[in-house]
């Protein structure tokens, strides 16, 4: 029986990423050589015809304009620009998207491109995401969009989102799973020397990298106090007298200063200590829940799987040096 290929074209535009492109591009390709035969046939359309010279430079031709008539399958928007007023390509890109969208089965936005399909009337009443450095942009300037922050990609029917810039290429796979199983996805995985292929529920982590880099300078000596005793109780008491403060002056100065409260802190720091353990040792969980304060590997479990949405042990296959690896 003859097999039919799914057109699937990418709308490559002046502030994408190069990786909006090229990896979910690539993960189509391997899969089609995975199967044997071409499943994805995929084509790099500008809206303004041309070259795609990329955010950092590189130029990417081969690309044809974007004309009337014919629909792809699956339509890929690898990146945008999240600012007013839209580049002129983005102007037309939008304009097509919202007249003809409903020919079109399957809409994803690789990073920012989620700016374009909201420009587009796309996101109202969906659930969607984006790189985390603007989601809040993209909540205020969609406000009947569901903008969510637990994963590095979403789905909401007919219409998928990604995360910054790498979490693309797990959109795809997930994308191939779906048309062609688990199997074929892994082999593409694998093609492509993926540690792991990350599931849409894993969290981006960069919320907490934000925190660290605003630290008051107060706050970094509590966060050493902490981490100089990670493995012992830290009741607020003991936290608040570390800190020259009363119990309650302390809670106030939490959530004034970070948005939580003083045990949030202190529970935060376990589990970042936890993380650097089940990266780069072979330690055990019950090793490493005694490291870190948080008695036992059950409790270590619930609230790691709480605060990142993935399994310690989870984590450590993702992210664990060779080293590691090779010691456990």
């Amino acid at each position: 029986m003859a097999r039919e290929a799914r057109s699937v074209w990418f709308f490559g535009l002046p502030s994408s990423e190069l990786l909006d492109l090229c990896g979910p591009w690539e993960v189509l390709g391997h899969a089609n050589e995975v199967l044997g035969w071409r499943a994805y046939a995929l084509e790099l359309v500008t809206p303004l015809g041309g070259e795609v010279r990329t955010r950092h430079g590189l130029v990417v031709g081969g690309a044809r304009p974007l004309r009337a008539g014919g629909y792809p399958e699956v339509a890929f928007v690898a990146g945008g620009s999240p600012f007013l007023p839209l580049p002129p390509s983005e102007a037309r890109l939008v304009r097509w998207l919202r007249r003809h969208h409903g020919r079109v089965p399957t809409i994803v936005s690789i990073c920012t491109g989620a700016f374009v399909l909201g420009e587009a009337g796309l996101l109202r009443g969906r659930r969607v995401t984006t790189h985390w450095r603007f989601l809040d942009d993209l909540r205020a300037r969609f406000p009947d969009a569901r903008v969510v922050d637990d994963g590095i990609f979403v789905r909401d029917g007919s219409l998928w989102t990604s995360a910054g810039i790498t979490s693309g290429v797990d959109l795809t796979l997930a994308l191939v799973e779906e048309d062609h199983g688990h199997r074929v996805a892994m082999a593409v995985a694998k093609d492509l020397v993926l540690f792991l292929r990350r599931s849409g529920h894993q969290a981006q982590f960069s919320p907490m990298l934000r925190r660290q880099e605003s630290e008051p300078a107060r706050l970094r000596d509590l966060s050493s106090f902490v981490l100089e005793h990670i493995d012992e109780p830290l009741p607020v008491e003991r936290v608040a007298r570390a800190a020259g403060m009363s119990p309650r002056s302390l809670a106030r100065w939490c959530r004034a200063e970070l948005g939580e409260s003083p045990a949030e802190l202190v529970r935060r720091h376990r589990v970042e200590e936890a993380r650097r353990l089940l990266e780069g040792t072979a330690l055990s969980l019950k090793e490493i829940a005694a490291r870190t304060g948080l008695g036992d590997a059950s409790t270590l479990w619930r609230v790691f799987s709480r605060r990142l949405g993935v399994t310690p042990a989870a984590y450590r296959e993702r992210f664990a040096s060779n080293a590691a690896t090779r010691a456990s």
